[in-house]
């Protein structure tokens, strides 16, 4: 992989290379693109099915075009059972931290009597589009589908090109069952897109498609917008790891590899600023690739795309990053919250070394449809609203790998097993107002566990902090913009000597609660 000294030339010419991948550069094949979505405009199923026959070499009917319940059935037939549990638990982290972006409706009165408000009601259908060509992601249908089933969607329509045999990919096919899927034909490319934006005889109109595709589908979206509404104009996946001397080289290689592997077009990139580094990364992707199935797609996406920045200082690096904007974007430093803090411009930030690309993409919970080419800046990750949040955090350490991917999904109870230990062993509020004959547990000291309890929860489950009692000011402003500023307060108020109590003028009148005393020191 080439290793570039970072300058300001070298960082011209890769933003350069960058945009060549977008789909507003590929202008000759807009007037295929335009003259399919007028056939199936007008002449509908007819027009689906001779493109069918002439870019997917297939023969699909109006007798099969539709996936039946007996072809769901035999593709969960297909697939092992251990796929399906993991697919299960991957959607169920998808269902979790998109239902924390749903926006409700308000209303507001004023002093003059007027009442203003925002209704907030789901679109009535969605169209997804599910690739179906070099490689196949179920992943993709998860990240489309569930975000609209949070929503509240009534309809949800997908579109996925079969093989030569007229049959789906069977884990496509589980996917959109366990995903809750209503419809699913047997169509891809420009022309599926230009099915669900104006109708057909059997595909339904819908009001917003979703999804990623070859430039075809890209430019086919583009051109249809307005009529619907739509995404974004995906280009070709793109990842970029910032790195100091404290990264793992095998780590790194193997992340860069994971995006590399999609597609000839995708782009991998390392911004480090060691030189030591730099080499290692390059000899152990060689090592990779030399090995891997996909071989020939990795190491054109490499030559065309892939690059290795070896910059001066750490300001430099993120500077790059910020310009870059890129889809996926990794922080593989000695202090990557810090480092995060410095991050403008990404679709989705992984911090720290166990923040695995694929797994944070594939089954931590955020939404892999993200924006790219550069429009990280301007645009806001996939989600359940259009609300301009512009990243995804994914945090991992050690102890999520050995405890959740090794081993079981046990992550939720260790924790909350942490937490009650920190607040009711550890701190023991009740115990610590009593000794400073201060107001009753009931009055004060559960309200104060109860939020210390909440905070602690959020911070250890946002940021895996196990060991740190009191969490680092970067940590703590990121908690605060998660949790709230009651965190830090319930901290001071449990933690410092009280300013009343045994120091006040006068003894408080209710006497400390034995029975939550007791409780506290022998928790159940």
């Amino acid at each position: 992989m080439r290793i570039v000294k970072l300058t300001q030339e070298s960082k011209k010419t890769l933003l350069n290379d960058l945009l060549k991948r977008s789909p507003n550069n590929y202008g000759q094949y807009e007037k295929v693109v335009a003259d399919i979505i007028a056939d199936v405009r007008e002449n509908g199923d007819s027009a689906l099915f001779e493109l069918a026959h002439k870019f997917d070499k297939n023969n699909i009917t109006a007798a099969d075009f539709k996936v039946t319940e007996a072809e769901i059935e035999e593709a969960f037939s297909l697939i092992e059972p251990e796929f399906v549990e993991v697919m299960k638990k991957a959607a169920a982290n998808i269902v979790s931290y998109h239902q924390k972006q749903v926006r409700t409706s308000w209303i507001d009165t004023k002093p003059d009597g007027s009442i203003l408000g925002q209704r907030i009601t789901p679109l009535d259908s969605v169209g997804v589009y599910v690739p179906g060509g070099k490689a196949v992601y179920p992943s993709s249908v998860l990240m489309n589908v569930l975000p609209a089933k949070v929503a509240g969607v009534d309809r949800i329509v997908m579109c996925t090109p079969p093989g030569k045999d007229g049959k789906v990919y069977p884990s496509t096919l589980v996917a959109a069952k366990e995903a809750g899927v209503d419809e699913i034909y047997k169509v891809g490319g420009a022309q599926a897109i230009a099915a669900m934006a104006f109708g057909t005889e059997s595909v339904p109109k819908v009001d917003k498609i979703v999804g990623p595709g070859n430039i075809y589908v890209a430019l086919a979206k583009k051109a249809v917008f307005g009529y619907v509404s739509i995404d974004s104009i995906a280009g070709p996946s793109e990842i970029l790891v910032l790195a100091d001397e404290t990264a793992n080289p095998c780590y790194v290689a193997a992340d860069l590899l994971s995006q590399a592997e999609h597609d000839e077009m995708a782009s991998a990139i390392l911004i480090t600023t060691s030189q030591k580094l730099a080499e290692e990364v390059s000899a152990e992707i060689d090592q990779f690739v030399a090995e891997l199935s996909r071989k020939e797609i990795i190491q054109k996406s490499l030559d065309n795309y892939g690059y290795i920045l070896v910059a001066d200082n750490m300001e430099e690096a993120i500077d790059t990053v910020n310009a870059i904007a890129s889809e996926h974007m990794e922080i593989v430093t000695a202090d990557p919250f810090h480092v995060m803090t410095k991050i403008r411009n990404a679709g989705a930030i992984f911090i720290g070394e166990y923040s695995s690309e694929p797994l944070g993409d594939y089954f931590a919970g955020p939404n892999h449809v993200l924006p790219t080419n550069g429009t990280a800046a301007i645009t806001a990750a996939a989600a359940t609203t259009d609300n301009p949040v512009r990243q995804g955090y994914i945090n991992m350490t050690g102890t999520f790998w050995d405890t959740i991917v090794v081993c079981t999904i046990t992550g939720d109870i260790t924790l909350g097993a942490i937490c009650l230990n920190i607040i009711l062993i550890q701190l023991a509020p009740c115990a610590f107002i009593a000794s400073m004959y201060d107001i009753s547990f009931t009055e004060s000291a559960e309200a104060l566990a109860i939020l210390a309890i909440v905070g602690i929860y959020m911070i250890l489950k946002l940021i895996i902090t196990f060991s740190v009692l009191a969490p680092s000011a970067a940590i703590i402003a990121i908690a605060i913009s998660v949790a709230g500023i009651d965190i830090i307060a319930s901290h001071i108020l449990i933690s410092i000597t009280s300013a009343l109590g045994k120091y006040a003028d006068s003894r408080p009148i209710i006497s400390p609660n034995t029975i939550a005393m007791i409780a506290i020191a022998n928790p159940t």
